[in-house]
């Protein structure tokens, strides 16, 4: 048994919906997650600053001696993980590419995957690289979806909303046209539209939640590791680096349930 906390991080509140999926199939664990809501989003930042932030976020989360650490933004994993891996060798860390690869692999019926991402992760091929790796017979169709991670941070995620709805339909209509039958959300962001989403695509297309494939990933790598908490209930604690009370007001809507405790101001530029 290890009591310690698992770490998850994101550039704001999308990381909540892994979250949500981690504390559903892991109860007992606590969680520390930290939302960088001063420098979202990480879409559209260059690779060398993406690695900056993010060895700051693990600095961070690793102050509270994490015994696991869940990159959950899409951006990051396509574009940093590998590196951070290798700089934190003695941490079990995993991101959301693979489990979500894995996933669209074992679910499409004719060899035709979407993905929708940021910018950062689109252009990084590292979902094409790794479904490839996985079944070279799958033809992966990917699209940048740059407003999606602003709007959810701003609330803009509800059906009927006609913004969210006239932005969703002009990125996924082509998307659709295209054949595809499985979608990966790359984004952390993106389950919060799901019915937006699937309402577009169609009951045709089946959606793979990456937050949810890297919480089960992380529940095999904790099980396997014999790292899993025994208790009644485990704890979430948050922090964010920019105006914690407006994350607040929105991280229970992500995590359909109230707030444990108040949203933690950390200044990230000191690690």
């Amino acid at each position: 048994m290890d009591l310690r906390p698992i770490g998850v991080f994101d550039s704001g509140s999308g990381g909540l919906t892994a979250v949500r999926e981690i504390r559903s199939i892991l109860p007992s664990e606590n969680i520390i997650y930290f939302g960088d809501t001063s420098r979202v989003p990480y879409g559209s930042r260059s690779a060398e600053i993406l690695l900056r932030y993010a060895r700051q976020d693990v600095r961070f989360l690793r102050t509270f001696d994490i015994k696991a650490l869940v990159v959950a933004c899409g951006t990051v994993s396509t574009t940093a993980l590998p590196r951070l891996q290798a700089e934190n060798a003695d941490l079990p860390m995993l991101g959301v590419v693979e489990p979500s690869c894995r996933r669209a692999v074992s679910v499409t019926r004719n060899k035709r995957v979407g993905l929708i991402a940021t910018a950062a992760s689109v252009r990084s091929g590292a979902y094409e690289r790794t479904i490839a790796g996985l079944d070279g017979d799958i033809t992966v169709v990917s699209k940048a979806c740059p407003l999606f991670v602003p709007l959810v941070e701003n609330g803009r995620f509800r059906p009927g909303d006609p913004v969210i709805e006239t932005v969703a339909r002009e990125y996924l209509e082509p998307l659709r046209a295209t054949g595809i039958d499985t979608l990966i959300l790359g984004c952390t962001h993106y389950p919060l539209l799901t019915e937006i989403i699937a309402d577009i695509m169609g009951p045709g297309v089946t959606l793979i939640d990456s937050g949810a494939a890297a919480a089960r990933v992380l529940r095999q790598t904790l099980s396997d590791r014999g790292a899993l908490a025994q208790r009644d209930h485990g704890t979430l604690t948050l922090y964010a680096s920019d105006q914690p009370e407006d994350f607040g007001a929105l991280a229970g809507q992500f995590l359909r349930r109230p707030l444990e405790s108040a949203v933690q101001h950390v200044d990230i530029e000191r690690y």
